[in-house]
């Protein structure tokens, strides 16, 4: 087993003191204050309170990085050679809510453009994923890897689902067709940076979503990579974190999963 880097130290302090008051606000989730930033998007107390506090972690220990943050936005570069934390305080917060115990902390770290290192956590399940570019990827203390699975028909994909307002309901539901056709299941847990963590793990095959934010993939990014699989955008160009869509798989199921996805676009 690879031991963590300082950095990676860093964010699973960050993300574990950030989680003890998630918790407690998860036990309080119907007292919650909660403020409407558009259809069906919503940003709680509790957002807020755990944003201050890895924001607070992390300068502390690493005076010199930037930010790019869900709800407070970007400070400093990643640029000629800075480096900045990507940070999301609360992803799932509708499932946060409504008393769903799946949501978790993501906290990526690009260097000069690149990401290098992730951290995902899940608080109620107090499971860590991390990695660490060369490294590996590690599940609390056990080294993961993405699937093996060879034929779309045995696989479980993940996804997440357009909201109101937001994306292309009617290219998710052709593309949601022309998968389910092919495969043994698909999830849709609305948590993207557990969706990939999952990936990772070889819980989930694939997983395939449009308009996420940097901070909802960034971590994850490294973790796929890190656990011998392959992310891209769903067309195939390069992935970036702030692509407008990805789709993360293992090396065998990568391209027939995005042949299903271009089958229900050239439909449309």
């Amino acid at each position: 087993m690879a031991n963590p880097s300082a950095n990676i130290n860093v964010m699973i302090r960050a993300a574990g003191k950030a989680a003890r008051q998630l918790r407690r606000d998860f036990g309080e989730a119907e007292n919650l204050q909660v403020s409407r930033k558009g259809p069906a998007d919503f940003v709680t107390a509790a957002d807020l309170r755990a944003e201050k506090i890895l924001r607070e972690e992390l300068a502390r220990a690493r005076p010199e990085y930037g930010f790019l943050m869900e709800e407070s936005g970007a400070t400093g570069s990643a640029d000629d050679g800075g480096r900045r934390w990507i940070v999301d305080p609360l992803d799932g917060t509708t499932n946060f809510l409504h008393g769903l115990p799946h949501f978790a902390i993501s906290i990526a770290l690009e260097e000069r453009g690149e990401l290098v290192a992730g951290v995902v956590y899940d608080p109620l399940k107090d499971e860590t994923f991390r990695a660490e570019k060369g490294t590996g990827a590690y599940l609390n203390d056990r080294r993961i890897r993405v699937s093996s699975r060879r034929h779309l028909a045995d696989a479980l994909i993940a996804t997440g689902t357009p909201y109101k307002g937001h994306g292309d309901h009617p290219q998710f539901l052709g593309e949601v067709e022309a998968v389910m056709a092919e495969v043994a299941g698909i999830r849709r847990w609305g948590a993207a940076a557990l969706d990939l963590a999952y990936v990772a793990a070889g819980r989930y095959d694939g997983f395939w979503e449009r308009d996420l934010s940097s901070w909802d993939v960034a971590a994850g990014i490294v973790l796929v990579r890190e656990a011998g699989g392959y992310v891209s955008q769903i067309d195939g160009r390069t992935i970036q974190h702030d692509s407008p869509s990805i789709l993360a798989a293992n090396d065998l199921l990568h391209a027939p999963l995005q042949k299903a996805l271009h089958r229900a676009r050239d439909r449309a």
